[in-house]
């Protein structure tokens, strides 16, 4: 054999068998590495509490840890564009609430499409909001509440998670209802919100049960209601805001997981099993109970479920957000 012959050969080998590592690599089960869980808003808030509520048992389902991982900012649309730009591999994915139906509206130069750019998992949890108050605020109950507000006006400062967060929708839709414009002070993120609320440096917040059911319990801040139809059962004493008069207030924040456009489908098959599993812990299940949220139906947790859903929100608030005439470049 000549030596040009054997060069030709040996570097045919050596390509045969870098392809066949390569080929073997891709074909690797999946998941063979740490998977990140993207949640587009601060650590601490209600959001991130569901995410690191469902980590641990999802981590067990798919044998690799799944990390959170906070990406803030622009209302969660930074976290978000994180996702739709990733690798659709499986090892990004992301947790979002309604704002993913809501941001169309608000956004008049959104980088991401919620109804493109993603691959369905499941819907994750439904939650309720309460309407807050720091400790010391005047006002003893809703009545007296509504009183003072009118009195006031602008000189009550209402924080929220930031522009097109679901605390931002929820603040807009009270200050419609009651006929007051209030100074709405923005954050990045519930968390750091409920912390100025609990210092006295903001006055109201309407934020989640999964971070407002404690608080409350332990008697850290005044709750004037709940934002859903009907009373909760871990607050049974606390009255709806419909119920107090603001007749059909009806808010309940749901969650969605979702991955980049193009992740395969078997990957989102084995997320969406780890999913479900997760939801069925019975630590997460208590948790969520005691938290005064609901665990969607199976049919809800599919990613056709979640498709359906997130179309219907899109088409419910876009109306409400561009009457407000709210918006954001």
């Amino acid at each position: 054999m000549n030596f040009k012959l054997k060069t030709l050969l040996l570097a045919c080998a050596s390509v045969a068998s870098f392809a066949a590592v390569t080929q073997a690599h891709s074909q690797a089960p999946y998941p063979d590495k740490p998977i990140s869980l993207v949640v587009p808003f601060a650590a601490g808030g209600p959001t991130d509490a569901v995410a690191r509520m469902i980590a641990i048992p999802m981590s067990k389902s798919l044998g690799q840890t799944v990390l959170v991982e906070n990406v803030v900012g622009a209302g969660g649309t930074i976290g978000v564009t994180k996702v739709a730009r990733a690798a659709p591999n499986g090892y990004t994915i992301l947790l979002h609430h309604m704002g993913m139906a809501t941001a169309p509206a608000l956004y008049r130069k959104l980088s991401f499409d919620p109804l493109k750019d993603f691959e369905y998992i499941g819907q994750v949890v439904d939650v309720p909001m309460t309407l807050l108050a720091r400790k010391d605020f005047p006002a003893n109950n809703f009545a007296e509440l509504q009183t003072y507000l009118k009195a006031n006006g602008n000189k009550v400062s209402l924080a929220n998670a930031g522009l097109g967060a679901v605390s931002h929708l929820c603040g807009l839709l009270f200050m419609s209802q009651i006929g007051v414009e209030l100074t709405t002070v923005p954050y990045k993120g519930t968390g750091p919100a409920m912390n100025d609320l609990l210092g006295g440096q903001v006055d109201l917040l309407c934020d989640q049960t999964t971070q407002t059911v404690p608080m409350i319990k332990e008697n850290r801040v005044k709750v004037f209601g709940v934002t859903s139809s009907t009373r909760l059962a871990t607050l049974p004493n606390v009255p709806t805001l419909a119920e107090q008069g603001l007749k059909g207030f009806d808010v309940k924040v749901w969650h969605g997981m979702y991955a980049p456009k193009g992740t395969p489908a078997p990957v989102l098959e084995k997320i969406n099993v780890a999913l479900r599993a997760a939801m069925q812990d019975p630590m997460v299940k208590q948790r969520l109970t005691d938290l005064s949220s609901d665990i969607p139906s199976s049919e809800k947790m599919t990613p056709a479920g979640l498709k359906t859903h997130l179309e219907a929100e899109i088409a419910k608030w876009g109306p409400v957000i561009k009457k407000a005439g709210v918006y954001a470049d």
